[in-house]
C-alpha cells in the first residue's frame, strides 16, 4: 500500500512538473506576451517576467517592443520636374500596442515595409529635384506622416524616417556640375570686378593726393626703388613717367604734321633760289650803283656819255 502511495505521489509530482513546464512562460523586458485562449484574445498583453498559461488551451505570442530599423528598398520614380531619380530610405518604428500588432495585421513588419515603399514613390512624384537634394528634412517629415497614418491602426508608431541617398542619371550629374562651375565662375568674376572697383577708387584718391603735392610722386618713386633693391636683384627696374611719354608723343606728332604739310606744298611753292648778282645787289653799298644804272638807261641815246 505504501509503495502504491509512493508511486502515485511520484506520478502526481511528475505530472505537476510537466504541467508547470508546459504552462510556464518567461517574457523578457523588451517584450510583451499576447495570449489567445481558444483563438480569442483574453486579457491585455502580459508584461515582462514569469507568467503561466493553460497548456493546449492558451497560445502566447511574444511581440518585440524595441525600435526596429527597416531599410526601404530603392524606389525609382519621376519627380515633379520630370527628372528620373532613384531614392532609398530607412524607417525607424516600434510597436506600442502588442495586441493590435497581433490581431489587426497579419505581419506588421511586412505591412510597414510596403507602406514605406509606396509612400516613398508618392513623395518622389510630388517633389522637385532640388527639394530631394537640399530640403530633405521637410520631405522626411511628410514621409513620416504618410507612413504613420495607417500604421497607428496596427499598433505601430513610426519613430523616424530618413531618406538615405538620391541617385541621379549621369547626364543630370554632368549638367549639375556645369551649372555649379558656371555659378562659381560668375561669383569669382563679380568678386574680381568689385576688387578692381575698390582698388580704382583708392588709386584715384592717391593720384589726386599726389597731384596736389608733386613731391609725393618722387617719394613714391624712391620707395619703389628701395623696395626693388631690397630683393638683391641684378636688374633694377625704374618706372618711367607717363607725362614724359605723352610729351614726346605730342612732339613727334607735331613734327610729322609739319613734314606732311611741307611735302604737300611741293617745290613750286618754295622760294626761288637767290642768284649771285641778286645777293650782291642786295647789299647796302650796291644800292646807289643800281639807282645810277637805272638813271642812265632813262637818258636819250644822244645824251648818253661815251
Amino acid at each position: 500500500m505504501v509503495e502504491e502511495l509512493v508511486i502515485a505521489g511520484i506520478s502526481l509530482a511528475s505530472a505537476g512538473a510537466v504541467y508547470v513546464m508546459a504552462a510556464a512562460r518567461v517574457v523578457k523586458q523588451y517584450e510583451r506576451g499576447v495570449v489567445l485562449r481558444l483563438g480569442k484574445l483574453t486579457s491585455p498583453a502580459r508584461g515582462p517576467g514569469f507568467t503561466m498559461i493553460v497548456p493546449a488551451v492558451d497560445r502566447m505570442r511574444k511581440v518585440n517592443m524595441q525600435i526596429v530599423t527597416m531599410p526601404v528598398p530603392a524606389q525609382e520614380g519621376i519627380t515633379h520636374d520630370n527628372v528620373t531619380v532613384r531614392v532609398d530610405a530607412v524607417v525607424y518604428f516600434k510597436v506600442v500596442d502588442a495586441a493590435d500588432a497581433v490581431v489587426k495585421v497579419e505581419d506588421y513588419r511586412f505591412a510597414v515595409s510596403q507602406v514605406a515603399q509606396t509612400s516613398l514613390r508618392s513623395i518622389i512624384g510630388k517633389s522637385d529635384l532640388d527639394d530631394l537634394l537640399s530640403n530633405r528634412e521637410k520631405l522626411n517629415q511628410g514621409l513620416e506622416v504618410m507612413i504613420d497614418s495607417p500604421a497607428l491602426g496596427w499598433g505601430v508608431q513610426i519613430d523616424r524616417v530618413e531618406i538615405k541617398d538620391v541617385s541621379l542619371p549621369e547626364t543630370m550629374k554632368r549638367s549639375m556640375a556645369r551649372q555649379a562651375e558656371a555659378t562659381r565662375d560668375r561669383r569669382a568674376r563679380v568678386i574680381n570686378a568689385d576688387a578692381e572697383l575698390q582698388a580704382s577708387k583708392k588709386l584715384a584718391e592717391a593720384a589726386q593726393a599726389m597731384s596736389d603735392q608733386p613731391a609725393a610722386l618722387q617719394l613714391r618713386l624712391l620707395q619703389t626703388v628701395v623696395a626693388v633693391a631690397a630683393e638683391k636683384n641684378s636688374t633694377l627696374v625704374l618706372p618711367f613717367p607717363v607725362e614724359l611719354l605723352r610729351f614726346l608723343e605730342r612732339s613727334g606728332l607735331q613734327a610729322q604734321a609739319q613734314t606732311e604739310a611741307y611735302e604737300k606744298r611741293g617745290p613750286a611753292a618754295a622760294p626761288a633760289a637767290a642768284r649771285p648778282e641778286d645777293v650782291r645787289d642786295a647789299r647796302p653799298e650796291a644800292a646807289p650803283h643800281t639807282e645810277a644804272a637805272a638813271g642812265l638807261e632813262e637818258l636819250p641815246e644822244a645824251e648818253q656819255l661815251p
